[in-house]
């Protein structure tokens, strides 16, 4: 077994280095984090700063960011893949993960999250605690689906959207991609890219925030 690199050692980070500790494929899990001085991580060690990256890649095998923002978390993958890590998906021992189900590179699963057979996530998304994503749902790159979300069978997500902590996407929904999900939204229709839909059932929001 050898060293996780995680990159990025805030809330999330420390959340997908726990999940990672959970499937023992890992002899250490370590950080590097650009604000080092300024966070908390009992039990794991930060090693140095992002701009270690290409540094680091001829000591440790594998590298996942973690995190939150879409953007940044996609950008930081890509670097991770031209220094060569490799890019494991992490999925926490508790989460349920059909083995017809495909996940990809640098995604995470975290504690009692379930996803189902014909299921496809990209590289680089989040299934967050709990969440669940149905049989044939399709997230596309760098989706985060928070905390409680629940995916009906057949839906399709955009990139880097993000679904907010508890909403529920009726089966067939087309999502498309920077659409901001509120919380505990109830998604009945197809939402166009680069919309924020809120309530129940999901609407538009005008104007601003």
């Amino acid at each position: 077994m050898s060293t996780l690199l995680v990159v990025g050692a805030g809330g999330h980070g420390r959340v997908v280095a726990d999940a990672a500790t959970t499937m023992g494929s890992w002899e250490t899990v370590c950080f590097v984090d650009d604000c080092a001085k300024e966070v908390n991580a009992p039990g794991f060690e930060i090693v140095g700063t992002s701009a270690d990256l290409e540094r680091f890649a001829k000591s440790y095998r594998a590298a996942v960011v973690g995190i939150g923002d879409a953007q940044t978390r996609l950008r930081l993958i890509e670097r991770c893949t031209e220094f060569g890590f490799d890019l494991p998906m992490i999925v926490h021992k508790s989460a349920a993960v059909s083995v017809r189900a495909f996940i990809g590179a640098g995604s995470v699963v975290f504690a009692q999250a379930a996803v189902n057979p014909g299921a496809t996530i990209g590289r680089g998304c989040i299934v967050n605690t709990g969440a669940t994503v149905d049989h044939d749902c399709h997230l596309d790159d760098g989706v985060h689906a928070c905390p409680g979300v629940n995916l009906a069978g057949n839906v399709r997500v955009g990139a880097r959207t993000w679904i907010g902590i508890g909403a529920c996407v009726k089966q067939g929904v087309r999502i498309g991609s920077d659409v901001v999900i509120g919380a505990g939204a109830v998604v009945i229709s197809d939402v166009k890219s680069g919309l924020t839909v809120v309530g129940v059932p999901a609407r538009a929001r005008l104007g601003k925030a």
